[in-house]
């Protein structure tokens, strides 16, 4: 599975983006789509999970901000709202298919006070 991730810029405090992630490659059975962002210095961390079926789940610091969908089990997106200067990372694109973590480039975005 190869992830291509898009989208990222440079935005002043609360306006919007919208990241995009295309997932290519042997497809199939691809459970779960997620965003996760590392920030200079800290640890990457989860942002937010598409699962099959249309479940999601966000983490508390993006909740009712940010908002992730998924179309054609490919294809997932990031609408970015709202952003805070502390949004401010590299943001990743990861798809999970038979138990195996896949992860695309990363793309950066910066929110700017």
């Amino acid at each position: 599975v190869q992830l291509q991730a898009s989208g990222g810029g440079l935005v002043q405090a609360g306006g919007s983006l919208r990241l995009s992630c295309a997932a290519s490659g042997f497809i199939s059975n691809i459970n779960a789509m997620s965003w996760y962002r590392q920030a200079p210095g800290k640890e990457r961390e989860w942002v937010a999970t598409s699962i099959s079926g249309g479940d999601t789940s966000y983490a508390d610091s993006v909740k009712g901000r940010f908002t992730i969908s998924r179309v054609n089990g490919k294809t997932v997106y990031l609408q970015m709202n709202s952003l805070k200067p502390e949004d401010t990372a590299g943001y990743y694109c990861s798809a999970l298919q038979s138990g195996i973590r896949y992860w695309g480039q990363g793309t950066q975005v910066t929110v700017s006070s």
